[in-house]
């Protein structure tokens, strides 16, 4: 009996990896504008390819929907680490804070899409939840370890404080109220001098 070998997975070369790039953020946008049902042929047309690229990325709307999630939160998590090299604990821990807002905006946004996913998004977000904790657990472990935040500050209250604002929040103007948030957070996690 021959044992039949598992192929690594191949990496993609340098041009598929821009189209995949390119497909995910026209339909980002697409599914944006236009829900779930947003056009498959106009994504790529807009992303400069053609179906048979898009497909072979992508053989699904629901593949394509996922994709275009995974890579937000994929991107929302790699933040974490950019910030915490280029910037004070406090501070990277803030600008992650801040640009949590925006994911969940875009989520916000991009749910009806997401709504439409076989077996609907819950399975999306239960995925998602452990790299966005992670994340901010990390920049919180840092400005802890600087000194400049208390100990008692604890990651997961500082995403649902700014969760929270976004789903009791009135009328479009709840990023700003959730910015400000994120300020009144990092001040009140500072350590007392």
């Amino acid at each position: 009996m021959t044992k039949k070998r598992s192929t690594p997975a191949r990496k993609l070369r340098t041009d598929a990896l821009r189209n995949r790039e390119r497909i995910l953020e026209v339909a980002k946008r697409a599914f944006t504008r236009e829900g779930a049902d947003a056009s498959l042929d106009e994504i790529a047309k807009q992303a400069g390819v053609g179906a048979g690229t898009l497909y072979r990325h992508f053989p699904t709307r629901d593949a394509l929907i996922e994709a275009v999630y995974r890579s937000e939160v994929e991107k929302l998590a790699a933040a974490a680490g950019g910030f915490a090299a280029a910037m004070a604990p406090v501070e990277a821990l803030r600008a992650w804070l801040l640009l949590f807002v925006d994911y969940v905006a875009a989520k916000h946004i991009i749910a009806p899409a997401l709504n439409s996913v076989a077996g609907g998004p819950s399975r999306l977000y239960e995925g998602s939840r452990s790299l966005v904790q992670g994340a901010i657990d990390e920049l919180v472990k840092n400005a802890k370890k600087s000194g400049e935040v208390r100990k008692d500050v604890d990651a997961s209250d500082l995403l649902r404080a700014v969760i929270g604002v976004s789903y009791v929040g009135s009328g479009g103007d709840w990023q700003q109220s959730a910015r400000r948030l994120v300020d009144i957070l990092v001040a009140g996690s500072r350590t007392v001098q």
